[in-house]
């Protein structure tokens, strides 16, 4: 898969409520991990996304990827809110993904309601300090 990566990547095979978020990572699915997360209904992937600057055909690709899967995707932008390049937003348009960009913690709390709701949802979230 495009951001490095592939099916061999370590990952939690079931999608999980996000528990906490901060100090540079998340706790969900009683583990911890350092750094950003990728979260489909299929499972949850780390991401090579330190900054809403890394965020890109590329790194959204898993999420292209799974367009008959998802109806909404969120990306978690850090602490500040942030807007999504025209371009990117037309290739989840393009999809019929409905695609939201907000800080972290309320894309965390948002997609913990969407998922104890089993909504087909996806979310990129950045890692906060």
């Amino acid at each position: 898969m495009a951001g490095g990566l592939g099916n061999d990547t370590p990952h939690l095979p079931t999608p999980a409520p996000i528990d906490a978020y901060g100090n540079g990572g998340f706790r969900f699915g009683g583990m911890s991990h350092r750094g950003s997360i990728i979260c489909f209904p299929d499972g949850m992937w780390a991401w090579p996304v330190a900054s809403i600057k890394d965020v890109n055909a590329d790194t959204l690709a898993q999420a292209f990827a799974r367009g008959e899967t998802l109806d909404v995707f969120l990306i978690g932008a850090g602490s500040d809110p942030a807007f999504l390049p025209p371009a990117l937003r037309a290739m989840f348009h393009d999809l019929s993904i409905s695609v939201d960009v907000m800080t972290t913690g309320a894309a965390v709390r948002t997609y913990n309601v969407l998922l104890a709701e089993n909504r087909r949802a996806g979310a990129g979230l950045i890692a906060v300090d």
